[in-house]
């Protein structure tokens, strides 16, 4: 085994956390809408529509030892990563209401849940994408 090949295993950790915290973003949206009762606006869905896959992408990858699963998985994470800035924005009034997207059901503003005074659903869903989309582009960039 060459030195590129136990450096690509060295940071093979980045892409099972990076599977875990995707995991835990499905399950966690999951238990807010299905249990919790909260529905999820539009930009929400696009962005499950983003997580969800990673969680099988992933699994297979690792599963397989296949170390390209984070470039496959990469433009997922990296969608949902610029949805949730936009949902951000949108959540703390950085962009007008006029320009959302949700204007039927419910809306991308609505506070339904606050974690210790600010942590939102908004603000959890952009830190797991920003964490998702580091780790795989940190472990595409190890792997090149």
């Amino acid at each position: 085994m060459n030195e590129s090949e136990r450096d690509g295993y060295r940071y093979g950790w980045l892409i099972v956390a990076a599977w875990a915290i995707a995991l835990a973003g499905t399950v966690g949206s999951l238990f807010f809408s299905e249990v919790m009762g909260y529905p999820p606006c539009s930009l929400c869905w696009y962005q499950r529509i983003a997580l969800y896959p990673i969680v099988i992408v992933l699994a297979v990858g690792v599963s397989l030892g296949d170390r390209r699963s984070a470039l496959y998985a990469l433009p997922l994470a990296a969608v949902g990563f610029g949805v949730a800035v936009y949902h951000n924005m949108l959540y703390y009034g950085i962009i007008p209401a006029e320009l959302q997207p949700c204007t039927e059901g419910t809306p991308c503003t609505a506070v339904q849940l606050e974690l210790l005074g600010f942590i939102t659903i908004p603000l959890m869903s952009l830190a797991s994408f920003a964490f998702i989309t580091a780790a795989l582009g940190l472990f595409a960039y190890r792997n090149k």
